[in-house]
């Protein structure tokens, strides 16, 4: 493909993905405010929305036989959310604060597939048996999402969380404790008072799915051929432009969510953006196709995502919450991850 069609191929792609990903986004919240879900679960479902660009990308490549491109996009775009979800919130908001119970939560279920993922890449975990272990994880922490909190009872977690609960308050905005977080709906939003029909709202994000399907494979074939033409590397093209470009929803509504005081959506939102990304675009297509890494640039820095995730949970575990400093030094570590590509 010629630049003077790719170019235009990749800019238009980028525009319709990312502005069908936003109003994706809009219409599941909506929906969620409608039906009176949960923070968390409203929280999940803003990060399956939001991460359509990145799995949707990185899927495309994978099914072009371009691992490289695909592994990159969805390394890249954990390292990015990271440092854009939580360390640009957190610089900008000043704060982000939530109840350690629901740290706990979303940590230990985020650091888990972050483990499990990150093995197979490295090729130390057979892609089944990594599978069985993420589906472990993975249902647990949906029911307690999913459920109330007379259900968070019947888990012995429940005294450790109930118990945590009293070592902080959030602010009023905020959603605090874990079965606060979990089971309480949340607050509805302007838009809830919409008099569009549910069935409505549903065939829009149907075809909004399409269009981020649609944008996602225009974005990565033009970028594969902007990248032939111009000897740019895939390891490149999927770490430093595509996976940052398919992150932007996430990063908005991050923002979004930081300045609004509402920690316990936006930590939620980042582990589940990065949590799906690995499902989707790891585990899953690890079962049928071989993407275990090799080169030593690549291994350090899966080495590091994993070093970004852990040292996160730690900025955000204090009872005040995460700060400014360690807002920048989670925006440091990313300059950093960029830096090992480079």
């Amino acid at each position: 493909m010629e630049p003077t069609a790719a170019i235009p191929l990749f800019v238009v792609s980028v525009v319709v993905t990312l502005s069908a990903a936003r109003l994706f986004a809009k219409r599941l919240d909506l929906l969620g405010s409608r039906f009176g879900f949960p923070e968390a679960l409203i929280g999940l479902l803003t990060a399956l929305a939001a991460d359509g660009p990145e799995v949707s990308s990185a899927l495309f490549a994978l099914a072009k036989g371009q691992h490289n491109v695909g592994v990159g996009v969805l390394v890249g775009s954990n390292a990015f959310n990271l440092a854009a979800m939580i360390g640009l919130s957190g610089l900008l908001a000043g704060c982000i604060s939530l109840s350690r119970a629901t740290l706990l939560l979303e940590g230990l279920a985020g650091g888990l597939i972050t483990l499990i993922a990150v093995a197979v890449l490295l090729g130390w975990l057979a892609s089944t048996i990594a599978a069985v272990l993420a589906a472990c994880v993975l249902i647990p922490y949906l029911v307690l999402v999913i459920g109330r909190p007379r259900r968070l009872a019947r888990w012995k977690l429940s005294g450790l969380l109930s118990r945590s609960e009293s070592f902080e308050r959030a602010s009023p905005a905020s959603v605090t404790g874990a079965a606060s977080d979990l089971g309480a709906p949340a607050g509805k939003s302007p838009a809830s008072s919409s008099a569009s029909p549910t069935h409505h709202l549903l065939g829009l994000v149907v075809l909004d799915v399409t269009l981020i399907v649609a944008g996602s494979a225009g974005m990565v074939q033009a970028a594969l051929s902007l990248g032939e033409r111009w000897h740019v590397s895939t390891a490149v093209l999927g770490i430093l432009i595509l996976a940052p470009l398919t992150s932007l929803p996430n990063a908005i509504t991050a923002v979004r969510l930081g300045l609004a005081n509402r920690g316990a959506a936006l930590v939620g939102e980042t582990f589940n953006s990065n949590t799906i990304n690995l499902a989707a675009g790891v585990l899953i297509p690890s079962l049928f196709v071989t993407l275990a890494v090799s080169a030593g640039t690549a291994r350090l820095q899966l080495g590091w995502l994993v070093g970004m995730t852990f040292v996160s949970l730690l900025l955000l575990a204090p009872a005040r919450g995460m700060r400014r400093p360690g807002a920048i030094a989670l925006i440091v570590l990313y300059l950093g991850f960029v830096g090992l590509q480079l």
